[in-house]
């Protein structure tokens, strides 16, 4: 199918990206408006702050309202995360996850929660292209010649979802092979463009618009000098729900938004998901990485949400640490034992801590960053207003700057 626009934003290192259109370098964050935060953030206040981590994007972006379906207008995408970058699969992480409430998909988790590992790219996408994201990483794995011998020669991608059918030609099955391809193709390390990107384009948060955010924190050399990022899709909540800094920003700001004057504080205006992706470079266990992942929760709860029925509320956390303890030992050597490091249960705690404010600050980015999109009826879906969230934040005495 012909698009009429299709942008190709792909997440590469400060240079390549720096000044151009929509990315990370020319968009304000919630930090530079002055919205307080809890914790120390990393350089790049991005889950690519942990060493090694990954984030590619495809987005696509496509016509105009009204909807014709199997035409558009399209607003959909692809997010790719890499845990260890480009040896990703082959060399598995532990990992863990939590359904906050399961109205939504993450494919893979039955074995994820089985072995506790997790081998190969976190994918997010639309609800109703979870299939065709799963099926092209397994063939992007086959054209690099990764199911093979030495490595796991099957594949359970892990592939996340969220509702994006009030901006997006749904229906119309737009994501294909070639978009997930680019969008592993085009994983870095770096700055992580925000908003109306990858999975996360046509998503609306607490009836403004919604989208992709991301941040870290990073732990004193006292508590071990770990890192902490977190990458949301979130498309999540009710106006009246929304809190920035403990600010009820969305109550105050009410009636600006024609989603939510039309879409009133009813349970259906609430309905929406969130995935959240956790990562550190810290020493965890697969049950540690579950404890993690639940923390996320919090995180998310800061923000105002109380998870509706109709929620796929699912969050993923992975350590980058223990390099090499989960490769595949191959049949000549199936009893050979492995050893890994953990940080013992009784010091998790600041880790936990951080999850929660970098969880906190991604969502908030997310909205930030996004930007004012036409609703498939043609109504303007409205961003977060800057200047209306600083004088809030000024009148409830939070600004920090």
């Amino acid at each position: 199918m012909k698009l009429d626009r299709i942008v190709l934003l792909l997440l590469a290192c400060a240079g390549l990206l720096a000044g151009g259109p929509g990315t990370a370098a020319d968009k304000p964050r919630a930090r530079d408006l002055g919205v307080p935060f809890d914790g120390t953030p990393g350089p790049l206040n991005a889950i690519t702050d942990v060493p090694g981590v990954a984030v590619g994007y495809t987005t696509l972006i496509s016509g105009e309202p009204p909807l014709k379906e199997g035409e558009g207008p399209i607003r959909t995408g692809v997010t790719a995360i890499l845990p260890r970058g480009t040896g990703s699969y082959g060399n598995p992480v532990f990992a863990g996850w939590f359904r906050m409430n399961g109205n939504g998909e993450m494919t893979g988790t039955t074995w994820l929660e089985e072995g506790g590992l997790l081998s190969g790219p976190v994918m997010i996408t639309n609800t109703h292209s979870v299939g065709v994201v799963r099926d092209a990483v397994i063939d992007w794995l086959r054209k690099k010649d990764l199911l093979k011998d030495g490595n796991y020669p099957w594949a359970l991608p892990v592939v996340a979802e969220t509702w994006d059918g009030a901006l997006n030609d749904l229906n119309g099955f737009h994501v294909r092979p070639e978009h997930v391809f680019q969008a592993l193709d085009a994983a870095r390390s770096g700055p992580v463009a925000e908003g109306n990107v990858g999975g996360g384009t046509g998503m609306v948060c607490y009836q403004f618009k919604g989208g992709t955010g991301t941040s870290s924190r990073v732990l004193s050399a006292k508590l071990g000098g770990y890192t902490v990022g977190v990458i949301v899709q979130c498309n999540c909540g009710g106006y009246d729900e929304l809190r920035v800094a403990g600010v009820p920003v969305g109550r105050e700001i009410k009636r600006i938004n024609v989603w939510a004057d039309v879409q009133s504080p009813t349970r259906e205006a609430a309905m929406g998901s969130i995935i959240i992706v956790v990562a550190t470079n810290a020493p965890l266990l697969p049950t540690q990485l579950n404890r993690l992942a639940r923390r996320a929760a919090i995180g998310l709860a800061r923000t105002g949400t109380t998870v509706s029925d109709g929620d796929g509320d699912i969050f993923i956390a992975f350590s980058t640490a223990n390099d090499g303890v989960a490769k595949d030992a191959g049949f000549d050597s199936p009893f050979k034992v492995r050893t890994a490091g953990m940080v013992p249960n009784d010091y998790i705690d600041p880790l936990f801590a951080a999850t929660v404010q970098a969880t906190e600050e991604a969502i908030t980015n997310a909205m930030v960053a996004a930007e004012d999109m036409t609703l498939l009826d043609g109504r303007k879906l409205i961003a977060l207003p800057h200047d209306q969230l600083r004088a809030l934040l000024r009148k409830y005495g939070r600004l920090e700057k």
